[in-house]
């Protein structure tokens, strides 16, 4: 793989949005890139298609995406508010990340916002508008050509609405993540169309040059026990009962520990719904009495199994490297990473050692509030790799 062919990344940790933007640009249009500035390619350059950034939300969105939408002339720009960011070889704080898609990796692109996560007309008209655009309906469009990234607010509770809708409408994937604040679990915010929205969410569909890929890795394994869910309050997340039994009973019975110490238990033992083998995690957020209120909507009926952690490193090492050499490498990925795993490398002193796993691929991600990829997780990366 050459210099000319891998995606351009980016960070900053400058303090004002006007230094950030002037990073940001200088990185992705320097001289080691065959691009030169998006408004003044030459007709023989790569032109540039997509320009994808996530921001700590010490940066004001708006602001800091106008400022960058600005600055790549009328390349389409899509981002989030995060809670810390990743670039290749390094978890990062307080930062901006960006990757500049040129002609070489895609066809087209194009981006639009759905003001409202609650409303599915938002989903519908944001589909239709990429129907116009690429002359095919969104029921039609081929998964194998196609590819989507979403991004929502990630306090907005609604995530599981926008992925149903998606899921409703075609079959090309959408890969993406819940918006953070970094931790102040207050007001999260995403970036489309040269606006930034609270309660809504940004989708963007990829049409690649190449292959494309979605991997999607946890660390845990299937303890063998099964909880079902018999009552449940879903539009708050929160389960009454499991198997007839007080949820918060049920759970601590389940990994033999007193109630009182279950919330010390829920990163390390989570709960999965399997699906062909592979859990799709649901984390407990909290307790409230003897209920459980989860991080993503856990329904009636649904069963869970119980997980127990693994090495996140080790584990997603193995992924990658299995994924990569299936693909015969590639230019560059998305990483959409959540929370809970970053709080426990963090926890265990492992965030080099997990920053170096990515030390040989451009990447950019951040930490997120739940995952996106089919519905909506936790405790998961999903990834999106272009070859």
């Amino acid at each position: 793989m050459t210099s000319t062919s891998t995606l351009q990344k980016a960070f900053s940790t400058s303090d004002r949005v006007a230094d950030v933007v002037a990073d940001l640009k200088r990185q992705l249009t320097s001289d080691s890139s065959p691009s030169p500035s998006p408004n003044s390619h030459s007709p023989n350059s790569p032109s540039p298609k997509l320009l994808v950034f996530f921001a700590s939300s010490r940066h004001p969105l708006g602001e800091l995406g106008a400022a960058l939408q600005a600055a790549f002339g009328d390349v389409p720009t899509i981002g989030c508010t995060t809670a810390g960011e990743l670039v290749s070889g390094e978890m990062l704080r307080n930062s901006v990340v960006a990757m500049l898609f040129d002609s070489r990796h895609l066809k087209d692109a194009r981006v639009a916002r759905v003001p409202n996560v609650r409303d599915p007309d938002g989903v519908r008209d944001a589909l239709r508008s990429f129907g116009e655009h690429f002359g095919t309906r969104a029921a039609e469009m081929d998964p194998r050509r196609f590819v989507g990234l979403v991004l929502m607010d990630g306090m907005s509770g609604g995530e599981e609405r926008v992925m149903a809708a998606l899921g409703d409408a075609t079959n090309v994937a959408f890969v993406g993540g819940s918006a953070g604040d970094d931790l102040a679990f207050k007001e999260t915010f995403v970036f489309a169309g040269g606006h930034a929205i609270a309660g809504g969410a940004a989708l963007a569909l990829l049409e690649p040059v190449g292959r494309f890929e979605v991997l999607k890795t946890q660390s845990f394994k299937d303890l063998g026990k099964r909880l079902v869910v018999t009552k449940a309050d879903e539009a708050t997340r929160t389960v009454l009962e499991f198997d007839g039994k007080p949820a918060a009973l049920a759970y601590a019975e389940a990994l033999g520990v007193p109630v009182a110490d279950l919330p010390k238990r829920f990163l390390k033992h989570p709960l999965g719904l399997m699906i062909h083998g592979e859990p799709f995690v649901r984390s407990a957020h909290q307790l409230d009495g003897n209920a459980i209120i989860f991080f993503c909507q856990v329904t009636e009926g649904m069963e869970l199994a119980l997980l127990e952690a693994g090495d996140i490193v080790a584990d997603t090492k193995k992924a990658l490297d299995a994924k990569l050499a299936e693909m015969g490498g590639a230019s560059g990925l998305i990483n959409f990473h959540c929370i809970l795993r970053t709080l426990e490398l963090h926890g265990q002193h492992q965030c080099e050692p997990y920053g170096r796993v990515f030390s040989g691929t451009p990447m950019i991600g951040f930490s997120t509030y739940g995952e996106a990829y089919i519905g909506h997780m936790n405790q998961t990366s999903t990834m999106l790799l272009f070859k």
